[in-house]
């Protein structure tokens, strides 16, 4: 027999379920999951190629929300959305494929000089103000030797366009220290790149 519709008092303003309701569902309807998993596949997929590359993205997805799935218990609204949680399993991720981050942002670096315009990965994002290939390679190198802690609160905000909030959340730091960090990364890269600020997304909300 079919299951009657969700209550009203359970959806948002538009008459969607929402996500943290969905999350609740599926801890006693497993398959209700895919709801969460067809709302954020592609923004996960696509964070994860922009810091990684699109193959890597192609196999990690799937296991950032495999891990979502296994520990959809453990979610607790009052910590946060869905959305900054399923960034954290992100960022847990590409925690265990840093060599592939760097190799990408070596790869970029080393071919500035050829650069021909075409999107590389979220180099190209962060860098869309910027227009010299000299300059792109310059920040690949800057990206490549900030300590991980700060390329993630870095990308999480100009890729993930996460509030400082959600990058908190996602990478379970305090909030004042997503701003401390933001802070200082953007005028270490701005120096590095003769004033050009580095940041093309993200909220300061």
């Amino acid at each position: 027999m079919t299951a009657k519709s969700t209550a009203p008092d359970l959806a948002d303003p538009r008459g969607t379920i929402s996500d943290e309701v969905l999350l609740e569902l599926s801890r006693r309807r497993p398959e209700r999951f895919g709801e969460i998993y067809d709302r954020y596949v592609r923004e996960i997929h696509a964070y994860l190629g922009r810091r990684l590359d699109r193959q890597a993205a192609d196999d990690l997805a799937a296991e950032v929300f495999l891990a979502a799935f296994r520990k959809r218990e453990t979610f607790a609204p009052r910590r946060g959305t869905v959305r900054s949680w399923l960034y954290g399993f992100a960022s847990n991720v590409i925690a265990q494929h840093r060599r592939t981050e760097m190799r990408r942002l070596a790869a970029l670096q080393r071919s500035a000089g050829a650069h021909d315009g075409r999107e590389h990965g979220h180099e190209d994002r962060v860098v869309t103000r910027v227009d010299a290939a000299s300059a792109q390679g310059r920040l690949a190198a800057e990206l490549r030797a900030l300590p991980d802690g700060d390329r993630d609160v870095l990308l999480l905000s100009a890729l993930g366009e996460l509030s400082h909030e959600e990058v908190a959340r996602a990478l379970d730091i305090p909030y004042g220290t997503v701003g401390s960090r933001l802070s200082r990364v953007r005028k270490k890269l701005r120096a590095a790149l003769g004033g050009v600020d580095p940041m093309c997304g993200g909220s300061d909300g």
